[in-house]
């Protein structure tokens, strides 16, 4: 009896036994799946730093296999260059949690070493857990198109204009923005003349180009004028042209206007509100009859030329001070399009940043990101250069930025400061700075400024009350381009 008691209790032991193996089994098997199912590499290395395995999103982040590794030290790895820097050797070293951004291959990767302890608190093994930060920014950048796609063109008139839209760098997020492409959009297939309003550096041009693109003249030129940049002198003759002889120093050949130029296309006029009295009369002479007669000539042109205009002023301020025609400006205002600060749509902010920080990093094969507190602070920035300032900040930031990521501390400090201008640069004196490099730095900075709000050398001239060559000269003392 005895003896089948002890056999039962045998028996019975190794049932227990048996099925604690088949759990161990079934928890190995489990363990196993939810390493190698994890979308994080993971590396096991024990205590003496020897790797022990690997699973397969290691194998794909680092572009190897796992017998290339398993049972080598990690010190053996870190001594042929295979890593810059080593999570699990830090985690062995300290006893604690370490992250880590390594750069492997080409790809950033986010690596955090875990301590594995034993009942007695020694280190039995490291689990190094590894976020490849790359394809996360990869497909942060897909998500934001998808929602810009769903969110703001519903129509399929609308996806198609994104498409060609995205093509061109235009980038609308905001309500206002999107309405202003869709005016845009409405008016390319009319002939009608536009005005397209908005302050300097909002992008006014890039509708000009998209109402052209999109137009029935699309095969036909764009031709831009800035009336700001040409001499008063010379306007007539640039946008009318001149016969032989019209003047001293004109082409014995004569030669044709930017209306001529333009013939079956369009004539964009940025800066409208700069056109001189006497070149307003002849312009509003050729809306009403689409016809030109040249500097020193007597012949008139028949022409179909379409009529883009632009301005950052006021032209009904200016029709009442008597320096814009009343006439010309009802001519010019039959399609009106307001191009809203960048200020006035936040929305549109970061995807610029972002997307002109990835221009200027391809351009120079630099590849910069941006920490949450920069893109806070870029947010909140009101831009009074609107796109055109924010893409010089872009390319200084790429440019000058000496780590991958842009910081706080990195960003001009009118922008790091909430828009506040620094002291120093508000005329506070310091003991180790002369009264002439006091004075250079404030001068600088009010060029830099003068130019952002006001784009070129004439209204910058004019706002700031001295001549356009003086400017000029400030310009190059600076080295500001």
């Amino acid at each position: 009896m005895t003896e089948a008691l002890t056999g039962s209790i045998l028996g019975h032991d190794l049932e227990e036994m048996a099925r604690q193996m088949r759990a161990f089994q079934d928890l190995t098997r489990e363990l196993d799946a939810i390493i190698d199912s994890s979308s994080d590499g993971l590396w096991i290395c024990d205590a003496n730093a020897v790797v022990i395995r690997i699973n397969p999103a290691s194998e794909r982040i680092n572009n190897i296999t796992a017998p290339e590794v398993v049972g080598k030290n990690m010190h053996e790895l870190l001594d042929q260059g295979f890593i810059d820097r080593s999570a699990a050797l830090e985690a062995l070293t300290t006893g604690k949690v370490v992250s880590q951004l390594q750069n492997r291959q080409g790809r950033k990767l986010i690596s955090t070493g875990t301590p594995v302890l034993d009942a007695n608190g020694e280190v039995i093994r490291v689990v190094v857990s590894e976020r490849d930060v790359t394809e996360i920014d990869n497909l942060q950048r897909e998500l934001e198109e998808q929602e810009a796609l769903r969110d703001q063109f519903r129509s399929h008139m609308l996806e198609m204009q994104q498409a060609d839209l995205a093509s061109r760098s235009v980038i609308a997020r905001s309500p206002l923005m999107v309405n202003a492409l869709k005016q845009a959009q409405k008016v390319s297939a009319v002939n009608s003349t536009v005005l397209i309003l908005g302050e300097s550096g909002v992008g006014k041009g890039l509708i000009a180009e998209l109402i052209h693109k999109n137009s029935s003249r699309a095969d036909k030129p764009l031709i831009e004028i800035n009336c700001g940049a040409i001499p008063e002198s010379l306007i007539e003759s640039e946008l009318f042209g001149y016969e032989k002889g019209a003047f001293t120093g004109a082409q014995v050949s004569g030669k044709p206007g930017y209306l001529e130029l333009a013939d079956g296309g369009i004539l964009f006029l940025d800066e409208i509100a700069e056109l001189p009295q006497a070149a307003q009369v002849k312009l509003l002479r050729f809306l009403e009859n689409g016809r030109v007669v040249r500097l020193g000539g007597t012949k008139a042109r028949t022409l179909d030329v379409r009529i883009l205009a632009a301005t950052h002023r006021n032209l009904e301020q200016m029709v009442k001070d008597g320096t814009f025609r009343l006439d010309l400006y009802y001519r010019l205002n039959v399609i009106p399009i307001h191009v809203p600060a960048l200020r006035e749509r936040r929305d549109c902010i970061l995807p610029l940043v972002r997307h002109y920080v990835d221009f200027f990093g391809a351009r120079d094969s630099i590849r910069k990101r941006l920490t949450r507190a920069a893109s806070d602070a870029l947010l909140a920035y009101d831009y009074p250069g609107n796109v055109r300032q924010l893409m010089n900040i872009c390319e200084r930031l790429v440019v000058m930025t000496e780590t991958d990521l842009i910081d706080v501390k990195d960003l001009p400090a009118e922008i790091a400061s909430g828009g506040v201008a620094p002291t120093g640069a508000g005329g506070v004196w310091h003991d180790e700075v002369t009264l002439q490099e006091t004075l250079d730095k404030v001068e600088k900075a009010v060029l830099e400024k003068a130019l952002a709000t006001h784009g070129n050398q004439v209204r910058m001239a004019e706002a700031l009350g001295v001549n356009q060559s003086t400017i000029a000269r400030k310009l190059k003392k600076h080295g500001i381009a």
